[in-house]
């Protein structure tokens, strides 16, 4: 529930903004009852990804740190489904629709990057904060990370063994 909306508190609609309401919906076919079908929080799961957040500290930054990760794991994720994908339209020598996912790789690097800049808004004081809650967790120990660059040619085994 948006915390924003408080259906108690708010002011009664007037009857033409009602009515300019009903009309957008009627005209846009706009569904608003899901109780029969799937809605667009239960396609994406939302429950279980917003609820995936738990922040050890008292401490407000946690909360981007954790969330800025959390992001770049699944954007990883799609970095490897692209991979995987590209690599076997390479083999059937397919290089067309290679090329086409390669080039989503690329863009969702840049994206990873772009992300930083949101991070960059807590500074080192506020993340010294927090790391004690981290205790000796750390990105370097993201299995997706690495399988990327298993992927993409640092074949260094050593640095997924401890993932096994």
């Amino acid at each position: 529930m948006c915390p924003y909306h408080n259906t108690s508190t708010q002011p009664e609609q007037p009857a033409t903004a009602a009515h300019a309401t009903e009309q957008i919906v009627k005209e846009e076919r706009a569904q608003l009852d899901f109780s029969q079908s799937m809605s667009y929080g239960d396609y994406l799961q939302l429950d279980s990804i917003l609820t995936a957040q738990h922040p050890r500290s008292p401490d407000h930054n946690e909360m981007l740190f954790i969330v800025q990760h959390q992001t770049s794991e699944l954007w990883m994720k799609l970095m490897l489904h692209e991979l995987g994908a590209a690599i076997r339209h390479i083999a059937a020598d397919d290089l067309q629709t290679a090329f086409k996912m390669l080039a989503r790789v690329s863009k969702i690097m840049e994206q990873l990057v772009h992300a930083w800049d949101v991070l960059a808004t807590m500074t080192p004081p506020e993340y010294s904060a927090i790391r004690p809650y981290l205790v000796s967790s750390s990105g370097f120990q993201s299995y997706q990370y690495r399988c990327i660059e298993f992927a993409l040619g640092n074949k260094n085994a050593a640095m997924l063994k401890p993932h096994e």
